[in-house]
């Protein structure tokens, strides 16, 4: 009897032994959870990362900088690793919803183009920029035979039911403050009264109604001719289709940086400087670029691209492009109301 329980307590221990070394094989793989604005990274790049530091990648998508404020600052979503645009960031610091970066463990940063990183731009400091583009015209050549550097073509009565708006206050409404030579980031209610006036005289010259995406399919397909659309897609199907031309108006547009971020409650910031570091990596940066269509802010990985890449102007802009550019400002309360209500004006009357 004794030894039938000896043979029963060596084999409870024995049970116990590969129970807590099977519990130990079994780790948990360390993750990060990145809340990327749509899916502007390729997948190689990802699984990379994953392979060369065995931390998995959640991802997750958003299609609105401000419902992706929205979810932050609400607290509803939990992540590392955030893609914030330069218009945000200001409130993402005053908010406490971004912490300060260690440098240090983000040495590819050295990388960077300075002038993405100089004073003028010291509000994304927090962050490390990503990719950065404009809003801009594309157009059929074939079609519109004249010059194109002037937002003005999208008045022209010429292009009746050829022509394809933002169905996005903030670009659409900049785009007539622009063209009447006035701020895209006004607060002067006259000038967006005016402005309002200008696109509300358009409507009878744009059809479909205003659209987002479908305008990067509608004008290859030769439903439109000319085109608000952002720079990588405007690029990409410069690229694809020979008869389109994109074009940065010589009025001045939005130019805009995306930057990566850490949030202030994050779970693994060791593994989200790893994150950063690496997509911020000549190599990386080249393959993104390519795929995404974006132009990079790492001055390594452009002097890789094709030099009908690098040299075009209306991809990496001259001086005196980019002092024509304004990057957006986050409004106040009362002047986002006076934009709400011209964009309600504008959008009513096109219904």
């Amino acid at each position: 009897m004794k030894k039938l329980s000896k043979l029963i307590a060596i084999s409870l221990c024995i049970l116990m032994m590969t129970v807590l070394f099977t519990g130990c094989s079994k780790k948990e793989q360390e993750q990060i959870n990145f809340f990327n604005y749509g899916e502007n990274i390729d997948d190689e790049t990802i699984k990379e990362f994953e392979k060369t530091y065995n931390i998995k990648v959640n991802m997750e998508t958003f299609d609105d900088m401000e419902a992706m404020y929205q979810k932050i600052n609400s607290g509803a979503g939990k992540y590392d690793v955030v893609l914030v645009s330069d218009a945000l960031m200001p409130r993402m610091i005053e908010k406490g919803l971004v912490q300060k970066l260690n440098k240090d463990n983000i040495p590819n940063i050295s990388q960077m183009d300075k002038q993405y990183l100089d004073t003028s731009l010291l509000y994304i400091r927090p962050t490390v920029p990503y990719m950065f583009g404009t809003v801009g015209l594309i157009y059929n050549k074939d079609v519109v035979k004249e010059k194109v550097d002037s937002w003005d073509i999208l008045w022209d009565e010429k292009y009746k039911d050829q022509i394809f708006m933002f169905d996005t206050y903030r670009d659409t409404i900049g785009v007539a403050l622009k063209k009447l030579g006035y701020s895209l980031n006004s607060t002067n209610k006259d000038e967006i009264n005016e402005a309002k006036e200008l696109l509300l005289k358009q409507r009878k010259l744009v059809n479909p109604i205003y659209g987002v995406d479908n305008g990067t399919t509608m004008i290859p397909a030769g439903e439109t001719n000319i085109n608000m659309i952002w720079s990588g897609e405007g690029l990409n199907l410069q690229a694809e289709y020979p008869n389109l031309v994109y074009v940065v108006p010589k009025e001045g547009a939005n130019f805009w940086i995306d930057s990566l971020c850490i949030t202030s409650n994050a779970k693994n910031v060791d593994g989200a400087e790893k994150f950063i570091n690496f997509v911020s990596d000549k190599k990386s940066a080249l393959r993104i670029a390519d795929e995404i269509g974006y132009t990079t802010p790492n001055k390594e990985a452009r002097l890789e691209q094709p030099k009908e890449v690098q040299d075009n102007p209306n991809a990496y802009m001259t001086k005196e492009i980019m002092n024509r550019c304004e990057i957006y400002k986050d409004f106040d309360l009362k002047t986002k109301q006076m934009y709400d209500d011209a964009w309600t004006a504008i959008k009513v009357d096109s219904e």
